[in-house]
């Protein structure tokens, strides 16, 4: 290998050298770096090719035969790291390809094509990217520095931040040097993301890092607002990082500065989710919660908002207005509701949906949901049950009023019957009185026979 190295040396001191200017690559460690080597003439295959890193020797080369041979000290690195694809050498690309490359890995290489009397050398500075936390999984109100280093350091390079995709302007903490960019401060859920570095210098080159934070988790940032319907069943998230167990955990709202105790813990839960379970939300439970807990010496807390949504029925003498109520409705932007029915079998389905905060029902008894909306799409909803009677209070006086007449009737017949049958009980009673008496019976008898003998003889005359 030596030797081949001085013969190609010898020959190319008798050849004409043509040299090129220097191409940069920027790479993010890790990643696949191309090193573009290509021949501008329109015929050098076959050709022998050397590529040699700076100060460290032969990286990779071939002869004019096709043999290919890779330096020893990077055939033993990791496997085989660098390779040029065959398929382009008849056209002239000799281009080397370095996987999972590393820092160390960047400097200065040059790629020189021996071709008929010909020698060119193409140059190729790599430089390799990096973006590293410190500590990767910091705690919250720990010490934490993000870094981008770039090897080697290209002067008159500068350095711009972004976090989840926006643009990181750091009004302190941050720290340039000879080799890169650091950043410090002290650990909080608004640096948890994704870290971008972006190099600019001839070429713009980036790499990336993700940051967490652990402690509290969820909900992932103070103010968080909580949408629940009026009796339902809710859980105050209060959740800390997997492998966190908190102690002197404390839940309390905020509005009157009273501690808040679950009743019973849910045993399902692990030890770093302390949430709060409220079996029946209220009124009154609406308002800012505030969860802490323990770890490491240091208190962590979240806030949050539980918002209430009821519905609110007014009657009127044809319809029902309902109206969907929140406790604060400073994000919704938008309110509809569906009707809500099931047939014999059990079987759900929808009406149209209807807009607006609130809405005017004839004849519509049943299940109304209002669905209400903020920016990013829909944040709750609260069901309301119409009673029948409510929904059909028209239709039922009309039917009273048509059918009067038919009542008042039929309630003066019972009475008369009522007359007719108390009079047979009063008559049956005197009867019994008096056959008690049989010689008073007599009597009447005597009494009644005389008097009808005198109307036979009057009607004869």
């Amino acid at each position: 290998m030596l030797l081949d190295g001085i013969i190609f040396g010898l020959l190319a001191s008798f050849v004409t050298v043509a040299r090129s200017g220097t191409v940069e690559v920027l790479v993010e460690a890790g990643s696949q770096a191309v090193l573009p080597c290509k021949c501008s003439t329109e015929s050098c295959h076959p050709a022998s090719v050397i590529w040699s890193k700076a100060n460290e020797g032969t990286v990779w080369r071939k002869e004019r035969s096709g043999l290919q041979y890779w330096g020893s000290s990077w055939s033993q690195k990791d496997g085989q790291r660098v390779r040029c694809p065959h398929s382009q050498f008849d056209k002239g690309d000799y281009s080397l390809q370095i996987e999972r490359v590393k820092e160390e890995d960047g400097g200065l290489y040059l790629c020189s094509i021996g071709f008929r009397t010909h020698v060119v050398t193409n140059r190729v500075m790599l430089r390799i990217i990096k973006v590293s936390a410190n500590p990767l999984v910091p705690t919250q109100g720990d010490d934490v520095s993000v870094s981008c280093t770039v090897t080697p350091w290209p002067k008159g390079a500068f350095v711009n931040w972004i976090l989840n995709n926006k643009v990181f302007i750091p009004t302190t903490g941050v720290i340039s040097n000879g080799d890169g960019s650091v950043f410090k401060d002290k650990a909080t859920e608004r640096l948890t993301g994704t870290w971008t570095c972006i190099v600019n210098y001839i070429k713009v080159g980036r790499a990336s890092t993700t940051l967490s934070v652990a402690g509290i988790i969820q909900p992932p940032q103070d103010d968080t607002k909580l949408y629940a319907a009026l009796g339902s069943t809710l859980t105050l998230p209060c959740a800390f990082s997997p492998g966190l167990t908190p102690t002197e955990t404390v839940w309390e709202k905020l509005e009157d500065g009273n501690s808040v105790t679950p009743k019973s813990r849910d045993p399902s839960l692990s030890s770093s989710d302390t949430s709060y379970r409220i079996q029946e939300v209220l009124l009154d439970d609406s308002g800012r919660y505030r969860c802490a807990g323990n770890v490491k010496g240091q208190t962590l807390s979240r806030t949050m908002q539980l918002v209430v949504a009821q519905i609110v029925q007014r009657k009127k003498r044809d319809s029902v207005m309902l109206t969907c109520q929140v406790t604060d409705s400073s994000e919704i932007k938008e309110y509809e509701w569906v009707h809500v029915t099931y047939d014999l079998n059990g079987t759900e389905s929808a009406g149209p949906v209807q807009k607006g905060q609130t809405v005017t029902l004839k004849n519509s008894w049943g299940g109304w949901t209002c669905r209400y909306y903020g920016r990013d799409g829909i944040l709750g909803n609260v069901t309301y049950q119409v009673p029948m009677m409510s929904g059909q209070s028209g239709q039922k006086s009309s039917a009273f009023s048509s059918n009067a007449g038919t009542v008042t009737g039929l309630s003066f017949l019972l009475l008369i019957l009522l007359l007719v049958l108390a009079q047979m009980y009063k008559n049956h009673q005197r009867r019994k009185r008096i056959f008690q008496y049989p010689a008073l019976e007599t009597i009447v008898h005597t009494i009644s026979n005389e008097q009808e003998e005198k109307e036979r003889r009057r009607v004869k005359e």
